[in-house]
């Protein structure tokens, strides 16, 4: 025998506002995006193509490299176990720290073989002779 059920009422709730709240979490935030400011750090006369050197900038030591003519600057601080990356060979675009061998791509700082892991980079602009690193200031 079949059994007639009963509808059951649900209570009435005020209408969700999911449309309103979307559209406020899409709006963008301000977000603040530091300057940065270019720093002379050496000469191109300094430093010879396929050569490197250490130079510091607001108190942080960098590698700069200079690459068939073009000019890239990296942390000298390996993030692995600190090893000076100025003193690495370099094959192409890719620095290979002295002490463990890890591997960055001075474009980029990503390692070629964990994305995951890279050194910070800086960019770098010639004026005349002048070399100039590129930092975030506030």
């Amino acid at each position: 025998m079949l059994r007639e059920s009963k509808a059951v009422k649900a209570p009435l709730h005020p209408p969700v506002r999911t449309a309103a709240v979307r559209a406020v979490a899409a709006v963008p935030r301000e977000v603040h995006q530091p300057r940065t400011e270019f720093f002379t750090v050496a000469k191109k006369s300094e430093v010879d193509p396929g050569r490197a050197r250490v130079v510091f900038l607001r108190g942080i030591e960098i590698a700069l490299f200079n690459i068939a003519g073009e000019f890239y600057a990296v942390d000298n601080l390996c993030p692995h176990e600190g090893g000076p990356l100025v003193a690495g060979t370099v094959l192409g675009m890719i620095l290979t720290c002295p002490w463990h061998r890890w591997q960055f791509d001075l474009k980029s700082g990503r390692s070629p073989i964990n994305p995951a892991v890279q050194v910070q980079i800086y960019p770098v602009k010639i004026e005349g002779e002048q070399i100039k690193v590129g930092m975030a200031v506030d």
